[in-house]
């Protein structure tokens, strides 16, 4: 090999490297941002369960109870920047692909590209919010949700297209939940790095907090479709009246406790795949 190829293939490998560690980097941070909020949103649902209406439980509160911690700003422009990198990890993995024999396929890359989207929008709301200190991460989630769900209603065939999207979130809480429980989540994850007992602390939490976020997803979803097949914008709920209407099911409040608890164990879990996830 003479010398201006094996030149061109160290700068390759050069440009591999570094893309590979900015995108670790980005990865990591971004999963301990969702972490945080999970941890507060969990947290200010336990609150609502045991009578405390004051704030959201979503993430339009979690920003506003972390506003007002010492370093408050610092945290939330700190978080803006962690949700940026989980954009950006994502966004290479729409580009380049991801880990696993089926990484680069069309479905993965269409995953990536969505979540992609999401993210820039979460990202965009946390900063947005760091900047003006107006309203609450883009305001609340559930006149968010009936907004997004009035103007749906209003398009042609407005409500198969709200049912449909409802359906759809619907589904997605399922696999989410069902994902969690079958453990499939070990497949991202260093486990060889681990101890035991850290495996079992992991499963803990990536069970318990996949399955409760996959009921919250599934609950908001049928909201949804009611909203839909009574053409009632009002009937859709974000994060907030979901959690608050697992308080009114025969359970009562236990519910909603789970749940909580469930959403604090995934944040836990977030920081667990940023410090173990394979990326």
């Amino acid at each position: 090999m003479n010398t201006s190829a094996m030149a061109s293939t160290g700068r390759l490998r050069a440009r591999r490297a570094a893309r590979g560690s900015v995108t670790r980097g980005a990865a990591r941070a971004g999963l301990a941002a969702r972490g945080v909020i999970y941890l507060l949103v969990g947290a200010l649902a336990l609150q609502v369960a045991f009578g405390d209406t004051g704030q959201q439980a979503d993430r339009g509160g979690a920003l506003a109870e972390l506003s007002q911690r010492p370093f408050g700003a610092v945290l939330l422009w700190a978080l803006g920047i962690g949700l940026v990198g989980m954009a950006l990890w994502r966004l290479s993995e729409a580009v380049f692909g991801s880990l696993g024999e089926d990484g680069r396929s069309p479905r993965k890359r269409l995953l990536a590209a969505a979540r992609c989207a999401f993210y820039v929008f979460v990202a965009y709301s946390v900063l947005y919010f760091a900047a003006t200190r107006h309203q609450s991460g883009g305001g609340s989630s559930d006149k968010q949700s009936r907004d997004v769900t009035a103007r749906a209603l209003e398009l042609p065939a407005g409500q198969w297209l709200v049912a449909a999207a409802g359906i759809g979130v619907v589904v997605a809480g399922v696999w989410i939940g069902a994902r969690a429980v079958l453990r499939k989540y070990h497949d991202k994850l260093q486990l060889g790095r681990m101890s035991r007992r850290t495996r079992r602390l992991v499963d803990i939490t990536g069970v318990g907090g996949g399955a409760a976020r996959g009921l919250v997803f599934a609950a908001a979803g049928v909201f949804a479709v009611r909203a839909a097949v009574e053409y009632e914008p009002d009937k859709a709920k974000g994060m907030d009246d979901t959690l608050r209407s697992l308080a009114d099911t025969p359970l009562g409040p236990w519910l909603l406790v789970c749940v909580a608890a469930g959403l604090v164990l995934f944040g836990l879990f977030s920081f667990a795949l940023a410090r173990w996830r394979r990326v």
